[in-house]
């Protein structure tokens, strides 16, 4: 798709040069044939027109002189669409220039993150930097000024660089990765924690469940003994023993 567009940006000003040469050949031509034309030596273009069944007289003098000052003014016409056309250039050569410039600053950027520039003065350091640029194998087909640019602009951002470091970065990356290992080893023992509270909660729910039972029973066993035993003596001393040979309060599991 790229291919196509920059074809056709390469016809169109191939078409407008073109446009713009016979334009220039065709004023020329015309102002030298009329010219010729009032000196005598080539005949004036001779046309039969007539307006509302008039015939018009020396009607091809009148057109040809109307289409040579068309071709005239249509010539002084074309020293502003040059103006625009080196306008457009010149944008053109401007956003390829900044490009390059960013291309090469992220390479210096790169580079200065990693810690390969130790000069601190701000001379030495753009020289320095220049330098590198300058054996870069990707960079070799730049201009000096757009890699000077690009030299400039890491000094400038030094101080960036020397904050998102590599070795920042890697500090920062290695205790981000701590903490996460320290987050889901808690989250494992928080489920761990979660299932053993899940079973203590069932396993006291039957126990007090089982004491609930007893309890039942030991009650409906003293009624039958109130039934079966009605002296009030012997009942005393039945609910005695009873109750040393039972268990009448189990521990809760709470306490």
């Amino acid at each position: 798709m790229n291919t196509f567009l920059h074809g056709l940006r390469v016809m169109a000003y191939l078409l407008h040069r073109l446009a713009f040469l016979l334009i220039c050949l065709g004023a020329l031509c015309a102002v030298g044939y009329t010219s010729l034309s009032l000196a005598g030596l080539m005949p004036w273009l001779d046309l039969e027109l007539s307006f509302g069944g008039v015939p018009l007289e020396k009607a091809g003098v009148w057109v040809q002189s109307i289409l040579t000052g068309f071709m005239v003014a249509l010539a002084f016409f074309l020293p502003s669409t040059k103006r625009i056309l080196t306008l457009e250039n010149s944008h053109r050569s401007f956003q390829l220039g900044m490009h390059d410039v960013a291309r090469a600053y992220h390479y210096a950027h790169a580079a200065d993150r990693a810690g390969s520039f130790k000069l601190s003065s701000e001379f030495d350091s753009v020289r320095e930097r220049l330098v590198y640029l300058r054996n870069h194998p990707d960079l070799n087909a730049l201009e000096p000024d757009v890699l000077e640019a690009a030299a400039q602009m890491s000094h400038i951002s030094k101080e960036l660089a020397n904050i998102y470091s590599d070795e920042a970065l890697a500090r920062a990356r290695d205790f981000l990765r701590q903490r996460q290992t320290e987050v889901e080893t808690f989250n494992a023992r928080l489920g761990s924690a979660k299932i053993v509270a899940t079973e203590l909660k069932h396993w006291l729910h039957e126990v007090e469940l089982e004491e609930s039972v007893a309890a039942s029973q030991l009650e409906r066993l003293r009624d039958e003994l109130h039934e079966v035993l009605p002296e009030l003596g012997k009942v005393a001393i039945l609910e005695a023993e009873v109750e040393r040979d039972t268990v009448t309060h189990l521990p809760r599991a709470a306490e």
